[in-house]
């Protein structure tokens, strides 16, 4: 179907539409108990008839947008739940949460592991980030004892963080291309602000939360039981070889990333047969793959492991994670539903007349089509596109239009909820509850795009 057809409806009606849906949403999920992925469903069915999305349009949309969201998210949940499956059952997460760790203890032990988690997530995008990470953070949460979101959400936090606001990740690295902005100083301020924001709004946050808020480690991946019990009878991994294991994703991830940049300047040949073959391996879900056959090697084969046994491993990884898989391609096709009903664009199109500050403004669109649609990636390019008009007709400095990019990253970070699949995501791996996540997840997403909005409008009143 075509998504750039014009709304049925005026803004008015259409949000409030939006708003009656997300509330009939939450009234099932808490109150009627229906499943999530039905209760999304239900919702998105509801809401395509009550916005007059063409008739003909409303099953494709909702399936192009169940299966977008899980061509993006169910390769790499699978692939990093194999990957952290074997990292957990042969102990090569305990390994390395000793080396991360150390002798720290609580509110030293969520540090390190949340800056463990922003170097990492340098060129990882979110949700392979998160999913390879889970073995490491559970681990560290079970041996440190205390809430889970202690250490969960700075670790959640900083993948965010850096997905959000520093390149080479695509969500700053189109905002920049489309309002004409320098990518390298986006990367400079992304990095400048995303670090302090990070801090004060997920670490800190992390801390405060985790004293209050009491979630249990899941047993998505393994229990300590199992990790016992197999760590007793063969040693595990060496930390030298988790870490390879790991930073082998994001070795191939970064070398492909860094060759499309010098592709882009002409710099390197895009036709080379070399050139293309590692951009090709360097594509998360290839990247994940190897990470996954070295660990089938390096945490089975080599621990004497049968192929048999090696088998039992994977086969376990895919139980725990098939609901979360459903129930994020679900939340995507809500959020498709919103998109294609013009929710977003509406309401952006209105808050653009108001004639506030440009950076402002860009902050303001970019969060009403996040709440509105969900998708933060889609929040950032259309806010984008919307300001770049704005933005060229203006006299306005490098640095000033790497900032705006800061903002509108802000603006699309904050309110995460449940058109997002994000949310699902967070929310299922930490099992925790519709209302707890919320309270959590939604809340530290938010004061990051806030925080991160904030600085970056007091640093536009140097340049």
């Amino acid at each position: 179907m075509d998504n750039d057809v014009e709304p049925a409806l005026s803004t008015g009606p259409l949000l409030l539409i939006a708003a009656a849906s997300v509330a009939v949403l939450l009234f099932l999920i808490m109150r009627v108990r229906l499943h999530a992925f039905l209760s999304l469903i239900v919702v998105s069915l509801l809401t395509a008839l009550a916005t007059r999305i063409p008739l003909p349009d409303v099953v494709p949309t909702m399936v192009d947008g169940i299966g977008g969201t899980l061509g993006d998210v169910a390769l790499l949940v699978a692939l990093g739940a194999i990957l952290g499956r074997l990292l957990e059952i042969s102990g090569g997460a305990q390994v390395l949460a000793d080396v991360l760790v150390g002798r720290t203890q609580g509110n030293r032990a969520a540090l390190a592991i949340g800056v463990a988690a922003l170097l990492f997530g340098f060129p990882i995008f979110f949700d392979a980030g998160l999913v390879v990470f889970l073995p490491i953070l559970f681990t560290v949460a079970r041996r440190m004892g205390g809430s889970l979101l202690t250490y969960g959400l700075p670790v959640a936090g900083a993948f965010a963080v850096m997905h959000a606001f520093v390149p080479p990740h695509p969500g700053p690295v189109a905002a920049a291309g489309l309002i004409d902005a320098e990518v390298g100083l986006v990367l400079v301020f992304g990095l400048a602000i995303g670090v302090p924001t990070w801090f004060f709004g997920s670490y800190l946050f992390g801390l405060y939360v985790g004293r209050r808020v009491h979630v249990a480690v899941p047993q998505v991946l393994a229990s300590q039981e199992e990790v016992d019990r197999e760590t007793e009878e063969r040693p595990p991994p060496r930390f030298l070889s988790v870490l390879g294991i790991l930073l082998l994703p994001l070795l191939l991830i970064f070398g492909e990333t860094g060759l499309g940049t010098l592709e882009e300047q002409g710099t390197v040949d895009g036709d080379n047969t070399l050139v293309q073959a590692v951009r090709m391996v360097g594509q998360t879900p290839v990247a994940l793959l190897i990470a996954v056959l070295v660990a089938i090697v390096v945490c089975g084969f080599a621990q004497r492991r049968s192929a048999e046994d090696v088998e039992k491993i994977t086969d376990g990884a895919f139980g725990p994670v098939a609901s979360i898989i459903l129930i994020t391609g679900a939340g995507g096709m809500f959020g498709a539903v919103l998109q294609a009903s013009g929710i977003g664009q509406a309401l952006a199109e209105t808050l653009e007349d108001t004639g506030m500050p440009v950076i402002v403004a860009a902050f303001v669109v970019a969060a009403a089509l996040r709440v509105s649609q969900g998708s933060a990636t889609v929040a950032l390019i259309t806010a984008s596109s919307l300001m770049a008009p704005v933005i060229g007709a203006g006299d306005y400095s490098e640095a000033y239009k790497a900032l705006t990019v800061i903002a509108i990253a802000g603006g699309s970070t904050v309110l995460s909820h449940v058109n997002d699949s994000g949310f699902w995501l967070v929310g299922r791996f930490f099992e925790m509850d519709v209302r707890t996540t919320l309270k959590t997840w939604t809340v530290m997403v938010t004061l990051l795009g806030g925080i991160a909005a904030l600085l970056a409008f007091a640093a536009s009143t140097f340049v």
